[in-house]
């Protein structure tokens, strides 16, 4: 004996059915991209690490300290990032960062007539500096 069935159960069976089929979409990406970041190699992994480590912003201020004091200041930087190397089998991380901004000359953190956008490089292991976001604009 067959029991007639509503439109209502009708319509929430369909929507079970497609709830079953997204969840298991899912579960496939997810599974994939488990795979896919095991395969990585250790190397693989830590330049990802290091791309995430590069900073990114719109108005970032470097300032170069001598002692206590601020020796040279660079504003407006829109991203700061660590040098890789070129030749060989693999890139490798060298010990410095860079990035483009303007050299604050007069350290009033407001661009002024004379003052332009340069190419910087600072060592990790020799120059102290601070990077920070200015947040007063």
């Amino acid at each position: 004996m067959r029991i007639p069935l509503s439109r209502s159960s009708t319509r929430n069976a369909a929507t079970r059915t497609v709830d079953a089929a997204a969840r298991r979409g899912s579960l496939a990406v997810a599974l994939l991209l488990a795979t896919l970041a095991a395969g990585c190699t250790q190397e693989s992994q830590n330049q990802f690490g290091r791309a995430v480590q590069n900073w990114t912003g719109t108005n970032g201020v470097l300032d170069v300290m001598t002692g206590d004091k601020v020796y040279m200041r660079f504003i407006k930087i829109d991203k700061l990032s660590t040098a890789m190397a070129t030749s060989g089998k693999r890139a490798v991380a060298r010990p410095y960062r860079f990035g483009y901004g303007v050299h604050d000359r007069n350290l009033n953190y407001r661009v002024d007539p004379g003052e332009q956008k340069v190419y910087f490089e600072v060592s990790d292991y020799s120059t102290p500096y601070v990077f920070y976001e200015n947040d007063t604009e």
